[in-house]
């Protein structure tokens, strides 16, 4: 069966390898010039990468890893220092860590939180402890039943200080979910934690060693076309034409200046952002309540900058929570990233979150905050003593979906009412919420509910889907 995917993120590119496993030909379309959507990557002037985002893999995501590993590319994840370091603004240049022994979850974990006595006080601890309690006994299940609490308001209802939140939460909310622990959902944070719990290297990280589109978007393009698949770079999705009962007829596509053309297949997916396949979503279909409910969905907005120094700033070989009110996370990936390695010169890239009061900004606005940011951090060099070679600011207006309370209500799942049409895309209902995990799991579950469709005969020829598109229309 050929199956027609609009969008070569990490969602449709695992759903494109998920279906050549079944037995399926996807046709994947990508409208810019390189892959992976949220993980895109290109080369300046000078040859060197530019990243959408500061891309850092967790022991606990499974698929992920599973993926990497059928596609033998594995060994491309340099694996760090099992712990977590924060920054401490009040004494500028000195980490706080959670070191993580090597005893099971969720022992592990909990011993690296006793540890720490820079971040949390005892009672602190005794305090956090009891709230997590109820995730560990209760599981996934307690923890979507906080979906209707911002983190705040949890945290509060725990008898967590106001202290925790500032020196732990607002700098995980930004990592995982690029907004505040006012905004976001309690389940987002505490799904993570009960991931971390329940795996012993559950919060271990890894970083790809070099550009995720050569390193890991390209082997499973190999994978794919080895199959029978075919990927087209450059060709957009116009528009989703259908037949009369509200199926799918074709994709119209189409590279910049060139006319369109038709695109017919036996399934269509749609693995673009929520936001964009809102706007391409067919007329007629607009008055489905399963549509309508991604109104309730939309991107947060994310910068990314990149700032290449004349000499070493660090050799911390990890991701480091900033702790600062502009910045989340960041890394000098100088030392964490094997093509990126220079044992003279420093390379930090770094996220800006929130940004939504940033990303209508000028670049050299964005750069001077993140330096003064910066000279918090590196009191010692700037600004007095490295000097800024270059930097790069690349803006996401509209990242993965914006994870404020009640927004699980409104994740649609993978099928849809037109029986030929499926959505791909870390929004989608899976329980990984927004990140690469959360794409790779919603692109395999996307092919399982193709396959699904068709060995129920919901999808038997190119007319496909004819008698439930028509129910749903009607």
């Amino acid at each position: 069966m050929r199956v027609a995917i609009a969008g070569a993120g990490l969602a449709g590119l695992a759903c494109a390898k998920y279906l050549t496993d079944l037995g399926h030909t996807p046709i994947l379309l990508e409208r810019s010039a390189t892959l992976g959507g949220l993980v895109a990557a290109w080369k300046d002037e000078d040859g060197d990468w530019v990243e959408t985002g500061l891309h850092a893999f967790f022991g606990a995501y499974p698929n992920m890893l599973q993926l990497m590993a059928e596609l033998g590319i594995s060994d491309r994840l340099q694996w760090k220092q099992h712990t977590l370091i924060f920054n401490q603004p009040e004494k500028p240049g000195i980490l706080s860590r959670f070191d993580v022994p090597n005893i099971p979850a969720p022992f592990n974990v909990i011993m690296s939180i006793l540890r720490n006595n820079d971040m949390l006080t005892w009672n602190q601890k005794i305090r956090f402890a009891i709230g997590l309690i109820p995730a560990i006994v209760r599981g996934q299940k307690y923890v979507e039943s906080t979906d209707k609490y911002s983190l705040i308001e949890w945290l509060r209802l725990q008898g967590i200080d106001e202290q925790v939140n500032t020196d732990i939460f607002i700098a995980a909310s930004k990592a995982l979910t690029f907004i505040n622990p006012d905004e976001v959902s309690a389940m987002i944070i505490l799904t993570a934690l009960n991931k971390f719990l329940q795996q012993k290297n559950g919060s271990k990280i890894a970083f790809l060693d070099g550009a995720p589109p050569e390193r890991l978007c390209q082997p499973i393009v190999d994978y794919v076309t080895a199959r029978g698949g075919v990927v087209w770079k450059q060709t957009a999705l116009r528009e989703i034409v259908l037949n009369d009962d509200g199926s799918v007829k074709h994709f119209l596509i189409g590279g910049l200046g060139e006319a369109s053309q038709e695109l017919t297949a036996d399934a269509y997916v749609s693995a673009m952002s929520v936001d964009i396949t809102k706007l391409l979503l067919p007329k007629a279909w607009q008055e489905l309540e399963f549509f309508q409910k991604l109104e309730g969905l939309e991107g947060v907005p994310v910068i990314n900058v990149q700032i290449w120094f004349d000499r070493k700033l660090t050799d911390v070989d990890q991701l480091l929570f900033s702790r600062s009110p502009l910045l989340s996370v960041y890394a000098d990936m100088s030392v964490a990233c094997k093509e990126y390695a220079d044992p003279d010169k420093s390379m930090l890239e770094l996220v800006l979150a929130p940004a939504a009061e940033w990303i209508s900004k000028t670049d050299q606005e964005i750069i001077d905050a993140t330096m003064s940011e910066l000279a918090k951090l590196f009191p010692a060099q700037i600004p007095d003593h490295a000097k800024v070679l270059k930097a790069r600011v690349v803006k996401t207006p509209r990242s993965v979906y914006k994870a404020i309370p009640g927004r699980q209500a409104y994740r649609p799942s993978q099928d849809t009412p037109i029986a030929n049409f499926f959505l791909s895309g870390s929004y989608t209902m899976q329980e990984y919420l927004g990140s690469m995990e959360g794409a790779v799991l919603s692109g395999k579950l996307t092919a399982q509910a193709i396959n699904t469709a068709l060995e129920s005969h919901l999808i038997s020829s190119q007319t496909l889907g004819q008698t439930t598109a028509a129910k749903a229309l009607a």
